[in-house]
């Protein structure tokens, strides 16, 4: 067995490529939705193709996700239409300026929100199967095979403020969890079947090959414990996934992101493409970013609670997106906080339902004593928060008043969610910049000619924690993986 003599963090110099074992005018790394998509434009435009995977077939996280697309705007898609819910394109970019945080990028985003129409069109066309029907209970995925869904922090402050609410989650159809297998097969069928791409599996992409002015070439990949060089006649395009999994990589960048117990990831997130495409001078941002979340609905009757960390103070609107409260518990002291619920409203979260009650009692007295909170807090939390709830209000944090109900019945409960009782799930949002091109480009923002982005490789749509909403990476691997594999068919 020959072994490995390069690595993702230092190309393999174009002068140094004893021979080729192959070439295609692209070469795509990773053979998830943003890989196929990628493969498939690439394709239509005439461009040949060839796909590495690490793992033994099809998939990467794509295919361990609820299936669901984040769309919207142009009036809406045909389903939104149908139940009744106008999603003006100004909207649908307000919303997604909000969720892309800080550095929202403009461009990307004005660009996805006039386009997002007839990408859906487009995947349907694909044959990525959409039921049609509106599930209009709040849920972190339909249990259903219903496609409408209320996937983000629409309709919920400050969001709501500033961009008029409409559910925007589109979930690939079957019963069930998990979608996104099915999702996968159908691409998989798209780019075997009707445009017979190659791809190699068990095949591990270990470096770029570059010439002197970092140039991208081609790759040295390891397959059958084998080195092998191929050329890229017209650029690579790296879709190998995130860093969520390289515990290394998330101390140096994102040491938070540590604490996540559960990584949403096919297994391979290791972080090697962002690595590949450092080592020829691309820039990395964001790389501090991750999603994490403890979804503690459904029930939807569990949004009638609230949150409260160890101090017995609230910190966030309850009516929030699942992940956005699970940033926000995060960063409570010691990373602890409770949901409080009263008898009328208790039900345990069904995708967690040996969730720790961690205190039970009569009064609210008997679960400020029980936590450990200081005296009269908790207390005075809870009364004001009935005081305003009875009058349909949430003064500071604006709670929409369909989810206000004062915690009156008797006996009360405190629902445990921080870190030792239920470890957050989630995956790294940081990645190489790009221009919407998917074109890669390092500090100054010159583009590194022949190599690509797209995924959670690339720090696309979604981008800030806070603001990130289900749907939002699929869209975006897509979507922005049919634009990188355009260009490069056309370069």
């Amino acid at each position: 067995m020959t072994v490995a003599t390069h690595t993702a963090s230092r190309p393999c110099r174009l002068a140094d490529v004893p021979h080729w074992d192959g070439e295609a005018d692209a070469l795509i790394v990773g053979y998830g939705i943003a890989g196929a998509c990628a493969a498939l434009e690439a394709a239509e435009a005439g461009a040949s193709c060839l796909i590495f995977e690490l793992a033994s077939g099809a998939g990467g996280s794509t295919a361990m996700s609820g299936g669901e697309f984040y769309f919207g705007g142009n009036g809406g898609t045909p389903v939104q239409r149908d139940h009744g819910f106008a999603d003006a394109t100004e909207d649908f970019l307000n919303y997604m300026m909000m969720a892309g945080g800080p550095g929202a990028d403009a461009e990307r985003v004005r660009l996805f929100a006039e386009n997002a129409l007839a990408h859906y069109e487009w995947l349907q066309a694909q044959g990525v199967p959409f039921k049609g029907t509106y599930h209009p209970a709040r849920t972190v995925e339909p249990f259903t095979d219903d496609t409408l869904v209320w996937s983000g922090s629409e309709a919920a402050w400050p969001f709501s403020e500033r961009a008029r609410p409409a559910p925007r989650g589109h979930a690939v159809q079957q019963e069930g969890m998990g979608a996104g297998r099915v999702l996968m097969e159908k691409l998989v069928a798209a780019v075997t079947v009707r445009r017979n791409i190659e791809a190699q599996f068990d095949t591990r992409a270990l470096a770029l090959i570059a010439d002197a002015d970092n140039h991208v070439h081609g790759l040295v990949v390891r397959s059958d414990g084998s080195e092998r060089y191929y050329r890229a006649r017209k650029g690579v395009v790296l879709c190998a996934g995130g860093f969520v999994s390289n515990a290394e990589m998330l101390r140096r960048y994102a040491p938070d992101a540590l604490r996540i117990g559960f990584h949403v990831s096919g297994g391979n997130d290791n972080g090697s493409g962002i690595r590949m495409g450092m080592s020829v001078g691309g820039a990395a941002i964001h790389m501090d970013q991750f999603f994490s979340t403890r979804p503690f609905i459904p029930p939807e009757c569990l949004i009638k609670g609230i949150f409260v960390n160890e101090r017995g103070q609230r910190f966030i609107n309850e009516d929030a997106y699942h992940g956005r409260i699970g940033q926000y518990i995060m960063r409570q002291p010691s990373g602890n906080a409770w949901l409080l619920v009263d008898n009328s409203i208790f039900e345990r979260p069904k995708l967690f339902p040996n969730i720790e009650v961690a205190a039970v009692g009569e009064h609210w007295a008997e679960i400020e004593h029980e936590l450990g909170m200081p005296a009269g807090e908790l207390v005075h939390t809870v009364e004001t928060y009935n005081r305003h709830a009875a009058a349909g209000s949430d003064p500071i944090f604006r709670k929409h008043a369909d989810w206000l109900q004062p915690l009156t019945e008797g006996p009360f409960a405190a629902m445990s969610f921080g870190d030792s009782a239920w470890p957050a799930a989630g995956f790294t949002l940081g990645g190489l910049a790009t221009l919407p091109t998917g074109q890669v480009i390092d500090p100054e923002g010159a583009v590194i000619p022949g190599l690509y982005a797209a995924g959670r490789t690339a720090c696309g749509l979604p981008r800030w924690g806070e603001g990130y909403s289900s749907g939002m990476s699929l869209s975006d691997a897509s979507y922005f993986g049919r634009l990188a594999g355009r260009h490069l068919a056309a370069a």
